[in-house]
């Protein structure tokens, strides 16, 4: 669909009371079903598809509402979003969500974009994340850009907590 060596993905802050909710919400279902999906398989060892829980109708249905307190971020080629990232900021550090690029334009910079947009956003503060221990690519893209492992806030099996100071 996209090639990567045409495009320069732009990132800017989601409109969710226009056009962009739909497309913002569209990208949450894929990364919440691609996510129940891996947990079904390294965590149950079940394959095949993985029914959206309920608890994450919310924020599909309605991502205006559901990111409220929130920063969310898109990136954009050719017209198209073809990725997300929210942001919400804490009392002690700000917290990366939802961060996901859409397969067939993955490679053309745009998980970097988004990466970059909640880095900058708040400069003075510590920016933490959590990645499941499967997904190698996005724990190596993390460590580049300067996080690091550190002790868990997160009650979940699997789960690798990251932060990256200032």
């Amino acid at each position: 669909m996209f090639n990567p060596e045409q495009l320069v993905p732009t990132v800017r802050r989601a409109d969710l009371t226009g056009s962009d909710a739909a497309q913002v919400g569209k990208l949450i279902a894929d990364y919440l079903i691609q996510t129940e999906r891996e947990k079904a398989e390294h965590l149950d060892g079940a394959n095949g598809p993985t029914p959206l829980p309920e608890k994450y109708h919310h924020e599909v249905d309605d991502p205006y509402s559901a990111y409220a307190s929130a920063d969310v971020y898109v990136a954009e080629l050719r017209g198209h979003l073809v990725g997300v990232a929210v942001v919400y900021s804490y009392q002690d550090a700000d917290e990366l969500k939802r961060a996901w690029v859409d397969p067939a334009a993955r490679g053309t910079g745009a998980g970097s974009a988004l990466l970059n947009a909640a880095l900058t956003r708040n400069e003075q503060r510590p920016l933490r994340l959590t990645v499941w221990k499967w997904r190698d690519d996005a724990i190596r893209l993390y460590s580049r850009r300067g996080f690091q492992a550190v002790a868990s806030w997160d009650p979940r099996p699997d789960v690798i907590c990251m932060e990256r100071r200032t």
